[in-house]
């Protein structure tokens, strides 16, 4: 049984990402269905959970059934149970799991995934509270919130036929959008941080030196089509190669593509005159034991944009068009962070 203590953390501070937190926390104490939308690793998953563990159900049991799974079959016994005899293996008595949600909460990842059958079963469900095990003939009743999670655009199924309009139309009682890692940008740094950490101490290294301006530049131009699930990979991968040789200094090699054979297209490095000063740029702080989170947080934002300024000949949009912002959002962290041009720099 998952409890609220062994969740992972939601982690971010963007506005859409405390946005994303105000609305569940509105959304989960009204008992009625939730559908869950987002791209893959936008964490679904868990905003379903703390949908769950803000609600008056939370001390009640929270139940998670992948629909792509199984197949049809055996995701219709898997959710409503069986009667021994009800198909060949059937030896015994299956309770299945909205029974054992009873009182909880049923989070149904990938919905879209399940046949109209299936659907039309979880239809009465949700109707009326009641569902026949395979092969039986007693009604039995069940109170349970049904969560679903999905990637997929149901309106458009519904439309092609390829989802019941009905269930949507009960399904969507309150609809969560979660919104891409690519417009939480500002979340990146500390997602990355997070991350790299817990790697460091899962590899037991002495210290975590945090990221160079390189690396970080990488992971902040990134489009991260697989999300936040993308991003844990592309940061654990650099620490442990990194790990290999020494973490006394900044990570600065990102392989955002493992699959890339670096033979065929790799291309010479250039150390001649027109090769970019970089001796200026700072690199990012490493992680201290002793530094509180958010003047980390501090660190790294004031140093992505000064880093940035300096690589760029202080020039305001370049800068800002290499960390993929806009010019008033520069602005506006150069203000915050008290980021000047030094006076022998400037025209």
């Amino acid at each position: 049984m998952i409890s609220s203590d062994t969740l992972p953390p939601l982690i971010g501070q963007s506005a859409e990402f405390l946005a994303l937190l105000d609305r569940v926390s509105l959304v989960a104490p009204v008992d009625r269905p939730v559908l869950v939308i987002g791209e893959r690793g936008t964490g679904k998953e868990l905003i379903g959970a703390r949908l769950h563990f803000l609600s008056t159900r939370w001390s009640r049991d929270y139940v998670k059934v992948n629909c792509a799974a199984l197949s049809e079959d055996l995701l219709e016994s898997e959710l409503f149970g069986h009667e021994a005899g009800a198909f060949t293996g059937a030896r015994g008595r299956h309770a299945g799991r909205f029974e054992r949600a009873d009182g909880g909460t049923i989070f149904l990842d990938e919905i879209a995934n399940a046949s109209l059958r299936v659907q039309e079963k979880i239809l009465r469900v949700v109707e009326y509270g009641e569902f026949e095990r395979i092969g039986g003939e007693k009604t039995l009743v069940t109170d349970v919130r049904v969560v679903g999670a999905t990637n997929a655009d149901l309106p458009a199924l519904a439309n092609e036929g390829k989802f019941r309009a009905d269930l949507l139309d009960r399904l969507a009682f309150e609809v969560i959008n979660l919104p891409p890692l690519r417009v939480r940008w500002e979340d990146i740094p500390i997602l990355a941080q997070h991350f790299g950490q817990n790697m460091a101490r899962e590899l037991a290294l002495e210290r975590f030196a945090g990221f160079g301006m390189q690396a970080m530049r990488s992971l902040m131009e990134h489009q991260w089509p697989g999300n936040v699930r993308e991003l844990k990979n592309a940061v654990e991968r650099a620490v442990s190669r990194h790990a290999a040789r020494n973490m006394d200094d900044h990570i600065n090699e990102i392989v955002l593509d493992p699959f890339a054979r670096h033979w065929s297209s790799a291309k010479p490095v250039s150390n001649g005159p027109d090769a970019p000063d970089t001796s200026d740029v700072p690199v990012l702080p490493p992680a201290s034991a002793n530094m509180p989170f958010t003047a980390q947080v501090n660190a790294l934002e004031r140093n992505l944009i000064k880093g940035a300024l300096v690589a760029h000949g202080w020039h305001q949009g370049r800068a800002a068009r290499a960390l993929s912002i806009s010019y008033d959002q520069i602005r506006h962290y150069m203000r915050k962070h008290d980021i000047k041009r030094p006076a022998a720099q400037k025209a």
